[in-house]
């Protein structure tokens, strides 16, 4: 850390914290990215080496710049660009519109980051707009590789790896189903989510535990079937639960106002077979990115103030706080 001084602190994570600091050698700002090592006696685990072999294997303006990483006390340091913001935070800012344009630029920006991991043998596993950070300069950039992994180069790319990945309103129904083999499709599924999101500002499909995600996935989507999903019944946990058998909902009941183009990105990317989702550069291909109205060139990309992330946090507890106290009054009526 002797070249580095900390300014503050941005947010926790499950595995440690985020500090804003400043490299002392030219004042440029960073995140440092602390990660907990719960016995240094073990060495340095697995996950943590994973995350930064990761990222020195990218090399994309639409993905984050690993700049350093190195011990810390009983942990590890990772150093990255800051960035002021994110998708999230854009898509709850409500002074700030988040228009067609813009969405077709991120989303944009998304893919050709996406198809960049792939290309080289790398999946996310946990996609969502909290892990799609804006720099400065407004380009979105794909982050927090604490998930990531390379894909198996078998032959027959059989060798299992964990289920226990995604955060749930983003995680695939192979995932929520158990499987263990599974490719990075499970990436495109996330980007049909927060695809979806953009335009909706709430989750497409947002359970409060694991089997509620996999009934409302199977609400709208309609009960799968051995057409729509080849093979989805000698999933591990298939037979452990079941489903009232429903029909697919329409997509303009599921994205309402969207236009017809976007929709239909969406239906490509949210499918359950996975080999069926739409891979990241057929869908820069798609009709929507030819369709008006057109993206926002990147040098005219709207640009985050330093403090955005900060500032919407703050009103989005200000929302909840208010919203909590009128819940309460409400109640005090009632009573009273």
């Amino acid at each position: 850390m002797d070249n580095y001084s900390v300014l503050g602190r941005i947010g926790e994570g499950a595995h440690g914290s985020v500090l804003l600091g400043k490299r002392k050698s030219d004042d440029k700002e960073v995140a440092l990215k602390k990660i907990s090592v719960k016995k240094i006696e073990d060495g340095i685990p697995t996950a943590i080496i994973r995350e930064i072999k990761t990222m020195q294997v990218l090399h994309s303006p639409y993905v984050m710049r690993l700049l350093d990483h190195f011990p810390k006390g009983t942990g590890f340091v990772l150093v990255f660009d800051y960035m002021p913001s994110g998708l999230w935070e854009m898509i709850h800012d409500v002074d700030s519109s988040l228009t067609e344009s813009l969405i077709k630029s991120y989303m944009k920006m998304l893919l050709k980051g996406l198809d960049h991991l792939h290309k080289n043998g790398i999946m996310h596993r946990d996609l969502k707009p909290a892990n799609l950070l804006i720099g400065f300069d407004g380009i979105l950039k794909i982050g927090d590789f604490g998930q990531a992994r390379t894909m198996w180069k078998d032959k027959n790319g059989k060798r299992p790896y964990t289920q226990q990945v995604a955060t749930r309103w983003y995680r695939a129904p192979e995932l929520l189903y158990g499987a263990r083999l599974y490719t990075e499709a499970i990436d495109l599924w996330a980007v049909g989510c927060t695809f979806a999101e953009m335009f909706l500002k709430r989750p497409l499909f947002q359970g409060e535990t694991d089997i509620d995600q996999l009934a409302l996935v199977i609400k709208c989507l309609g009960t799968p079937t051995d057409e729509n999903w080849p093979g989805h019944a000698q999933l591990p946990d298939f037979n452990k639960i079941s489903f009232a058998t429903s029909k697919p909902e329409s997509w303009d009941v599921l994205l309402p106002g969207v236009p017809s183009s976007a929709q239909n990105l969406t239906k490509e990317l949210v499918k359950y077979d996975s080999s069926r989702r739409i891979k990241p550069h057929e869908a820069l291909n798609h009709k929507y990115f030819f369709s008006p109205p057109k993206e926002i060139p990147e040098r005219d990309l709207p640009r985050p103030h330093h403090d955005h992330r900060t500032e919407i946090k703050i009103k989005e507890l200000d929302g909840a706080n208010f919203h909590m106290f009128q819940d309460f009054n409400l109640l005090l009526d009632s009573v009273l």
